[in-house]
């Protein structure tokens, strides 16, 4: 199967972005995209230290945030824009309003019904990182790993126009699946959705999935074992991409609305007991 259109110019912009210049070059690639991209720098190191433009893109934080650590705060993974989010009616949720998606489709063929029936009628939060925003993600609650799926798939913009006017945009580009289980059993998803210049997704507690690669047969990885905790940096996206949190009926109370801007570890929804 030949590669989509999508997936090469996101490959290509990859080769660009992680080729390390001559530093002189490096310094004025680094400040072009900073300055057009209106970056806030404050917490990071400066554009110049970075030797490639994907060091700038997957950049860390310079001193950790502080977050709540109350077990009852569910806080937001990443930096972002909230596109969507709310109550699922059955499977259904929205990409941005108007213009909706099944969660069944969006999880995909390697989750039973069992599983998928999981979050029917619960919530969803869509989470967009735009190209200035900090591309690292983040556990937002203490949870247990039970599942990794990676869906192979095409790399279509999911910038707000994208959102408007293409139809099941998440369903068709390619994400991980990560099941996660509370400390009492209850069962959320975070998909990591790709994009445009997108292509890689790191998932650091799970090495072998290789995204933007020449995959064409969905991966599954499962653990017994895999616990992590609140705040835990686990991956990044190689540019700015899309979040989705899917979870029970009556899991949280989100503190947060369609429309807003949120920061890492800020709390965003109240777990329910």
């Amino acid at each position: 199967m030949s590669k989509h259109i999508t997936s090469l110019i996101s490959q290509y912009f990859g080769k660009f972005a992680s080729h390390e210049f001559p530093s002189w070059f490096q310094r004025i690639v680094n400040q072009s995209y900073v300055s057009l991209m209106g970056l806030d720098m404050s917490e990071f190191k400066a554009p110049s230290t970075y030797k490639s433009l994907n060091q700038l893109f997957t950049r860390h934080l310079r001193e950790p945030r502080h977050f709540s650590l109350d077990g009852a705060d569910l806080i937001s993974p990443c930096d972002s824009f909230i596109s969507e989010c709310g109550d699922l009616d059955e499977d259904y949720a929205l990409q941005i309003k108007g213009m909706g998606y099944k969660t069944d489709e969006l999880l995909g063929e390697n989750f039973s019904d069992e599983e998928k029936k999981a979050v029917h009628n619960g919530q969803f939060i869509n989470f967009y990182l735009s190209p200035k925003d900090y591309h690292r993600y983040h556990i937002p609650m203490n949870l247990k790993v039970l599942k990794a799926v990676h869906i192979p798939g095409k790399l279509y913009p999911v910038n707000m126009p994208s959102l408007k006017k293409r139809l099941n945009l998440f369903i068709e580009n390619e994400r991980v699946v990560i099941k996660c289980e509370t400390v009492d059993k209850k069962i959320f998803y975070m998909v990591l959705v790709g994009a445009l210049n997108v292509g890689v997704m790191k998932v650091s507690f799970e090495p072998r999935i290789k995204t933007d690669a020449d995959a064409e047969q969905q991966s599954v990885y499962e653990y017994e074992d895999l616990y992590l905790n609140k705040g835990d940096d686990f991956g990044c996206f190689e540019m700015g991409s899309t979040i989705v949190i899917l979870s029970e009926e009556n899991m949280f109370d989100l503190q947060i609305n369609s429309g807003e801007h949120v920061r890492f570890g800020q709390t965003i929804a109240k777990y329910l007991d």
